[in-house]
């Protein structure tokens, strides 16, 4: 059987906090979203919990009828519990040693296997078509699952908002970038 999976990047948001709601471009984006993703036939919408996130799907969860599912394992990824001046650096190490641990971070490998348990849960659901919504460097780790040649490069060109196409047929999986902004 055929299943979609729209992994969506959330629009350009005020702040990184938790609580951090969208600037008017970002509202704007997430109209721009729903408008492109309102004909894929979407049965379900999952999004982290950050205000970022819900707010860049809900004009699309509106326009379908369909609630926001909540699911905490899409939350961004700590790197590091403590603001580091070379973030950049550590973080593209992060994507060749998935292993590496920060002080009070979470590991690329951690982070991805959270969020891979979502998909390997809608993967055994009856929906087929299905938008996450989550955040860049958790995205980019989920992508990376599934192709190898992703890392710390195909991060660092992700925009606000991004779209994911992951499309599972009879065992072969197939990854396309759909939009930036």
């Amino acid at each position: 059987m055929l299943k979609t999976l729209y992994i969506v990047r959330h629009c350009k948001a005020v702040a990184q906090e938790p609580n951090a709601p969208l600037t008017s471009e970002g509202h704007f984006q997430a109209i721009a979203l729903a408008d492109l993703l309102f004909s894929c036939g979407i049965e379900r919408v999952i999004s982290s919990p950050f205000m970022r996130a819900y707010q860049s799907i809900a004009p699309l969860a509106e326009r379908l009828s369909l609630s926001i599912e909540i699911d905490n394992r899409l939350t961004e990824r700590v790197l590091c519990a403590t603001p580091l001046d070379d973030w950049r650096e550590r973080l593209a190490e992060s994507f060749t040693n998935l292993d590496l641990y920060l002080d009070g971070g979470e590991s690329s490998r951690d982070a991805m296997a959270r969020g891979i348990a979502v998909i390997d849960e809608v993967l055994q659901q009856e929906a087929s078509t299905i938008a996450i919504v989550t955040h860049g460097n958790l995205m980019a780790l989920i992508l990376k699952h599934f192709d190898d040649l992703i890392g710390y490069a195909e991060w660092e060109k992700l925009s606000n908002p991004d779209v994911y196409r992951v499309e599972f047929l009879k065992g072969a999986i197939h990854v396309e970038r759909m939009i930036c902004a």
